[in-house]
């Protein structure tokens, strides 16, 4: 059965910024702690990918998979859907960013399915993990970025 969470945090930069360390994949390894590696498979247009393929390894979940994305023309909103992948049946997730002043509210969806049974207790530390790097190390980035 999948699961949905949605959390949101604000960040000190303007929305182009923080889309744009959201659309930098290569980078993910460096502030997304799950991910070892992202490899755009199919580039779009205005340097924002239309298929990447993830390694994550977040101890006892280890997957390789590849999402397809799609990018709002108003720059405020990605959401992507799972093309492949052997842990899980599906996700489909989003970030949506909306301006509030000098700051951005960034609201992170995620919902996954995942192909094994997994024990609950196990399910929600690994959804703590994902939601923590989703939205706090995104902010970590982004403001790092600007100082």
């Amino acid at each position: 059965m999948a699961d949905q969470s949605t959390q949101s945090i604000v960040i000190n930069a303007t929305p182009e910024a923080i889309m744009d360390v959201i659309a930098d994949f290569s980078a993910y390894p460096e502030w997304a702690l799950a991910v070892k590696k992202a490899e755009v498979t199919t580039p779009g247009s205005a340097d924002r990918a239309e298929q990447v393929r993830f390694t994550l390894d977040a101890g006892v979940v280890k997957d390789e998979y590849v999402l397809s994305y799609l990018w709002s023309a108003d720059g405020l909103t990605v959401s992507w859907k799972l093309v492949e992948g052997h842990m899980q049946k599906a996700q489909h997730g989003s970030y949506v960013l909306e301006p509030a002043g000098r700051a951005t509210k960034v609201t992170y969806s995620l919902t996954v399915d995942l192909a094994i049974p997994m024990i609950g207790l196990i399910k929600r530390k690994a959804e703590r993990v994902i939601m923590d790097t989703a939205l706090k190390g995104l902010k970590r980035r982004v403001e790092s970025m600007r100082s």
